[in-house]
């Protein structure tokens, strides 16, 4: 059994998949407690479901993009199954983690969207340059931006890694900011190997939830 928050269909507001139909599971439960989290109501609320409950439940959407989320999806340990039955009904699988729980047990051929927590999370934890060993080509590191320190710290670890040659690197600011300029010019000047990012969603419904 698996603690499902909700299940929902709308468009993919993130990630390299931004703007496609997806189906969104999302598990209950997050060790962390970022400033930013706009999904704290993920925490605790939730109820228990089977594996096959979450199947018949996303089957009535017309769509086969998949991103299971959180919270943070990898505490649970049948993630990993739902992860597989996912693939076997021929669902193309996105999984958003925090970066911070082992990801050796995510089956191949889930796209993977890491987080690695910056200074201004509060969050921050060197686990992240361990699960990069478990990454392949195709998978997506992402970076949440508040402020300066946070873009110096996510340059300098994009370096260090040379994380442009082996994966797609999202930078993504924190959500409201007065101007939003100071990111991608400091991308250019920089010359860094990464894509700038906005939440889609948010700028089409802002903190509703469910979308």
């Amino acid at each position: 059994m698996l603690k499902l928050n909700e299940v929902f269909f709308s468009i993919q507001g993130e990630s390299t998949q931004a703007g496609r139909p997806c189906i969104f599971i999302r598990l209950t439960g997050c060790k962390l407690r970022c400033t930013y989290c706009d999904t704290q109501y993920a925490y605790h609320e939730g109820q228990d479901a089977s594996l096959d409950d979450i199947l018949t439940r996303i089957r009535e959407y017309p769509c086969k993009l998949v991103e299971v989320t959180g919270g943070e999806p990898m505490e649970q340990k049948e993630t990993p199954l739902l992860l597989q039955r996912l693939l076997d009904e021929g669902y193309e699988v996105m999984l958003e983690t925090d970066g911070v729980e082992d990801l050796s047990q995510v089956p191949k051929g889930v796209r993977i969207i890491m987080d690695v927590k910056t200074p201004g999370s509060r969050m921050a934890n060197p686990k992240s340059e361990k699960n990069l060993a478990h990454l392949k080509a195709g998978d997506e590191v992402k970076f949440v931006l508040c402020d300066e320190k946070d873009y110096l710290f996510a340059r300098d670890f994009v370096q260090k890694h040379d994380l442009g040659k082996k994966f797609t690197v999202l930078f993504s600011p924190v959500l409201p900011q007065e101007d939003l300029s100071w990111l991608p010019e400091r991308i250019l000047k920089d010359g860094l190997p990464v894509r700038f990012q906005l939440q889609m969603h948010k700028m089409i419904w802002g903190d509703k939830r469910g979308v």
